[in-house]
C-alpha cells in the first residue's frame, strides 16, 4: 500500500511539474524593429487587463519622450471613474536593455525596479500597438486616437487569443470622443 501511494505521489508531482503555467504557454515574440522616433508621442489606452495601478481609471493616456540620458520619459495620464473625475498621474522612465530585441523595454515607476513592456503588434504605420509582458497578467490595447475602429480591435484580439491570451478579464478603456 505504502508503494502504491508513493508512486501515486511521484506521478502527480511528475505531471505538475511538466505542466505549463499561463505565462510560460503564451506567445511573447516581440516585434523586430522598433523606430523609438516614430514610437514616441501619445497613445490612448484602447483595453487593458485590470490592475491595482490603473484601478477606476478612465480616458487613460501614455505619452513617450526622449530624455536627456537617452531614456525615455513615460507619463501615464487618466481619471478617476469618469472624464471628468480627478485627474491622476505616474511619470516613469523606459530603456531598451538589449539594440536586438528592440521590441523588449523595461519601464519603471519607481526607483530602480523595472517590469517588462514588451511590444507584441505594432502596425507599420505606429496607429496601434498591442503590448505585454513576460507575465500572462498584464495587457494592453493602444492607439494613436481615443477610439479604435471594430475591425483593427477584432484582428488584435484575435492575435492575442493566438498567443494564449485569455482575453475573459480584458475591460474596454472610456475615452473622450474627438
Amino acid at each position: 500500500m505504502k508503494k502504491i501511494r508513493l508512486l501515486l505521489i511521484l506521478s502527480l508531482l511528475f505531471s505538475l511539474s511538466c505542466t505549463k503555467t499561463n505565462s510560460q504557454m503564451i506567445d511573447k515574440t516581440t516585434v523586430k524593429e522598433l523606430d523609438l522616433n516614430r514610437y514616441l508621442g501619445t497613445w490612448y489606452e484602447i483595453a487593458r487587463f485590470p490592475h491595482s495601478f490603473e484601478k477606476n481609471l478612465v480616458g487613460v493616456t501614455a505619452t513617450y519622450s526622449l530624455r536627456d540620458d537617452g531614456k525615455i520619459k513615460v507619463l501615464n495620464q487618466g481619471y478617476k471613474n469618469t472624464l471628468e473625475g480627478e485627474r491622476s498621474e505616474a511619470v516613469g522612465k523606459a530603456k531598451i536593455p538589449n539594440k536586438q530585441e528592440q521590441g523588449k523595454l523595461k519601464v519603471s515607476f519607481f526607483w530602480i525596479f523595472y517590469a517588462d513592456y514588451f511590444v507584441l503588434e505594432l502596425d507599420e504605420n505606429y496607429q496601434y500597438v498591442m503590448i505585454g509582458s513576460s507575465s500572462d497578467k498584464y495587457f494592453w490595447i493602444l492607439c494613436r486616437t481615443p477610439k479604435m475602429d471594430d475591425l483593427t480591435y477584432n484582428m488584435l484580439l484575435e492575435k492575442a487569443r493566438k498567443r494564449g491570451y485569455n482575453l475573459d478579464k480584458l475591460v474596454k478603456v472610456t475615452q473622450r470622443e474627438n
